[in-house]
């Protein structure tokens, strides 16, 4: 399996990181490309530096670098997942604004016909985000916000960050363990 994976300037980083984090144990290559606000979230919110995230990936491209593997459909990926997503990289994935290279990517992705998981951060919700969401989500981009359930009885906000990590690994049918199934506690 390969995945591109973006982390773009949305509150949220954690999940990008847990993401790449979980993707390298269970050996998933990943291209991972991150915005410039991308990286200043990942020093805001949390304690690891880009380097540490990018030392995740099996590939990284710069978010400048519209040449990268990653913008043409040649190059071959089974997915991707932008995590977190801001609402500025789902307005320029809807409506095909292929300014970065998070949205470029996810632009082909699209147009290959793979599948795209969006991690959209916003609240509340304004109809523009709404009308964005509900443009995609009509060509099967996967608008998965990484809503906290509570019926597992979450103890951390790692338990909260694991959950909405595997529903996005759920999309893939990649096995993982990182929250209990309905059904299993």
């Amino acid at each position: 399996m390969k995945l591109v994976i973006g982390i773009t300037g949305s509150t949220g980083a954690i999940y990008g990181v847990r993401m790449l984090e979980t993707l390298k144990k269970l050996n998933v290559e990943t291209h991972l490309i991150m915005s410039e606000w991308g990286e200043k979230c990942i020093s805001m919110e949390t304690e690891y530096t880009s380097d540490y995230v990018k030392s995740l990936a099996t590939h990284t491209s710069d978010e400048k670098n519209m040449a990268a593997s990653v913008s043409s459909g040649t190059h071959r990926i089974d997915g991707m997942v932008v995590a977190p997503c801001s609402m500025k990289t789902l307005s320029a994935i809807a409506n095909g604004y292929d300014d970065t290279l998070v949205s470029r990517a996810a632009s082909v992705t699209i147009k290959e016909s793979r599948k795209l998981v969006l991690m959209v951060r916003e609240t509340p919700l304004s109809a523009i985000h709404l009308e964005n969401m509900l443009k995609l989500s009509r060509i099967g981009v996967i608008i998965l916000p990484p809503v906290t359930e509570f019926y597992t009885k979450p103890k951390s906000i790692d338990d909260m960050v694991n959950h909405g990590v595997g529903k996005c690994l759920d999309q893939f049918d990649i096995e993982h363990n990182l929250y209990p199934r309905w059904g299993t506690f």
